[in-house]
């Protein structure tokens, strides 16, 4: 046994690493629905879930239940084999792309093995996650079509000139990041930005490249069809556009898929414009590197308090542990200083993702929808000038320090 895992612990530790991450986008995904429900809850003066478990906390659970349980009909008249094949696709492609993100700069050391904190980490990693982003606009205009019905048929048309609309757009809002790094690789283009340590965030590709990430943040809340853009969904016009006629799991998949691109955005944002995983702070600022337990300590007293004075057993038994939990790794992180400045570079990143997914569900909180001559216009005829534009000035720049 120890000698078949010996020679297979490549393939073993890879495996390991996709269902991992698996498990932990899923259970993301999930606790992102009940995140965005409390957001907009609280803007809109509402309580949000708070009956399901404490604050609660369990209604991704009773949901994923629901659309297990719920009854899955199949309408008359559907091209089963493509209606099958599209929630399918969808989430296959948006899971697929999550594999090309590095997670952290410095690999695990267990028994030997060399433990990269990301799945797959490619040369062309950016030209990769743009050619399986650009397939997923298939499982909502097959979705649409395959459906038989009017109004799924205009959702996923309506899709497919968004995304032709946006993609351009999208694609060359990131060639002056691609010109500065001088590589496609997400780890070269995060290294770039780490050139000077001591100018902490004002060494981001953030401010050389303001315009190209205002392009790419928009086109790409355009791709994944997010308020204000979400036309291929619009329950005023089109019912529910192009899953109208899916419901149960198939429903729940596109859902997942949805909430999955969002995560993907909110990488790529960050560590093309915000440093990945690189502190804001100058690298002298090493007190900094206590902020993890700064922010855990204080939060897991709070929830231990908010647990001893919860209206329920339930939440008095659950939130005071889960506040103990927080405090105890808090405070393991100052006990083993190794493990606090391994996870410096994590930390940033999911950090830096949160704030993106923030503003996912606060836009979703405040702006209207665009009306779909509003959004053609917006994507042709301001978007795509101003990111080739950028792409000039970013080369013209360039050509001049390397002329000095």
């Amino acid at each position: 046994m120890i000698s078949f895992l010996t020679s297979n612990a490549y393939w073993i530790i890879w495996l390991v690493k996709i269902a991992l991450l698996l498990f932990i986008v899923l259970t993301v995904n999930a606790y992102l629905t009940w995140f965005e429900r409390k957001v907009v809850a609280h803007m809109q003066s509402r309580w949000g879930p708070h009956r399901v478990g404490p604050h609660g906390l369990l209604q991704p659970l009773a949901d994923g239940a629901k659309f297990l349980l719920k009854e899955d009909p199949t309408p008359a008249g559907v091209d089963k084999f493509t209606y099958f094949l599209a929630p399918l696709m969808a989430l296959a492609l948006a899971l697929t792309s999550i594999a090309i993100i590095p997670f952290g700069p410095e690999p695990l050391h267990i028994f030997g093995q060399t433990i990269t904190l990301g799945i797959a980490d490619l040369n062309i990693g950016i030209l990769a996650l743009f050619a399986i982003t650009a397939l997923s606009v298939y499982g909502v205009a097959l979705a649409g079509w395959s459906s038989n019905s009017k109004y799924p048929l205009l959702g996923g048309l309506r899709s497919s000139a968004q995304m032709i609309s946006y993609e351009l757009a999208l694609t060359m809002s990131v060639v002056g990041v691609l010109l500065m790094a001088g590589s496609f690789n997400l780890r070269d283009i995060i290294g770039a930005q780490s050139q000077h340590p001591e100018r902490g965030l004002l060494g981001w590709n953030l401010w050389p490249q303001i315009l190209g990430f205002i392009c790419f943040f928009v086109a790409a809340v355009a791709e994944t069809n997010r308020v204000p853009f979400d036309l291929p969904e619009a329950e005023s016009e089109l019912v529910a556009g192009f899953h109208t006629e899916y419901a149960s799991f198939k429903f729940a998949m596109f859902f997942i898929a949805e909430y999955t691109s969002m995560i993907t955005v909110s990488c790529l944002c960050t560590i093309m414009f915000f440093g990945g995983w690189l502190s804001p702070f100058p690298a002298s600022w090493t007190f900094t590197h206590y902020l993890p337990s700064a922010i855990l300590i204080p939060l897991g007293l709070w929830v231990i308090w908010d647990g001893l004075r919860y209206e329920t057993v339930f939440g008095k038994l659950v939130l005071p542990g889960i506040g103990t939990v927080m405090l105890a790794l808090g405070a393991a992180l100052i006990a083993f200083p190794a493990v606090n400045e391994f996870i410096q570079g994590p930390f940033w990143l999911l950090g830096k993702i949160l704030v993106f997914l923030f503003v996912y569900v606060w836009m979703r909180g405040t702006l209207p929808r665009f009306r779909y001559d509003q959004l053609m216009s917006f994507g042709w005829k301001l978007l795509l000038p101003v990111s080739i534009a950028n792409v000039i000035l970013t080369a013209f720049v360039l050509l001049w320090r390397g002329a000095q």
